[in-house]
C-alpha cells in the first residue's frame, strides 16, 4: 500500500517555522559575535568561530523547540563549538592553546559610542583595552560566564549554556568579578 503525500499545509508552516528561526538567529549574530571575539581571542578566528556556530545551528534547527531560549541555545552551540577547536588545537604544535593568545593584539573595538569627541575617544580605547586585557586574563570558564552574563542571559540560562549547576555559575560569576575588579581597581573610586 502507498503512503499518503505529505500535507502540504504541513509543509508550509514547516517552511514558515524555518524561514522565522534563521531570521530569528541571525538577528542575534552581533551578539554572537561579540561573544566568539573574546573567547576566540582574534577576529579572524572569532568569524570562524560564528561562521561554524550558525552552520551547525541551522543544521540542527530542527532540535530547537520553538519558544524556547533561542540565545541561550545559540550560546550553548557557540561554547561548545569553542571548546571542541580548542581542544583540537592545543595539540596543533604550531597553534599552541589559550596561552599564546596575545590580548594585545586584538586591537581596539570598531564601535564608537560618542563621535567627534576625540579626547572621549581616546579615553575609551584606552579603558577598552585594558577591560579587553582584563578578560582575556581570566580563565576560559570565567570569561564563558562573564560574557554570557554581559550579554544578559540569566544565571539560569548560563548554567544550562555551559552545562554546570546554577550554583557553580553564581561562584564562577562571583570569582571571574572579583578577579576583573582587582585588575581594574585604578578605575574604581
Amino acid at each position: 500500500m502507498a503512503e499518503a503525500p505529505p500535507d502540504a499545509t504541513r509543509i508550509a508552516a514547516d517552511a514558515r517555522d524555518r524561514v522565522r528561526f534563521e531570521e530569528e538567529a541571525l538577528a542575534l549574530s552581533d551578539q554572537v559575535y561579540r561573544v566568539a571575539r573574546h573567547l576566540a581571542g582574534s577576529r579572524e578566528e572569532a568569524e570562524d568561530l560564528v561562521q561554524e556556530t550558525y552552520a551547525r545551528a541551522l543544521s540542527a534547527a530542527h532540535q530547537f523547540t520553538p519558544g524556547t531560549n533561542l540565545k541561550a541555545w545559540l550560546f550553548r552551540i557557540l561554547r561548545n563549538t569553542f571548546v571542541s577547536q580548542y581542544r583540537h588545537e592545543r595539540h596543533n604544535p604550531t597553534r599552541g592553546g589559550l596561552d599564546t593568545v596575545d590580548p594585545n593584539a586584538q586591537g581596539a573595538a570598531p564601535e564608537q559610542w560618542l563621535r567627534g569627541d576625540l579626547e572621549l575617544d581616546r579615553l575609551r580605547k584606552v579603558v577598552g583595552e585594558e577591560i579587553e586585557r582584563a578578560l582575556t586574563s581570566l580563565s576560559e570558564e570565567a570569561r564563558t560566564v562573564i560574557l554570557l552574563d554581559l550579554e544578559g542571559l540569566t544565571e539560569v540560562e548560563v548554567a544550562q549554556v555551559v552545562g554546570c549547576a546554577v550554583g557553580t555559575v553564581k561562584s564562577r560569576l562571583a570569582r571571574a568579578r572579583a578577579a576583573l575588579r582587582e585588575q581594574l581597581r585604578d578605575y574604581q573610586r
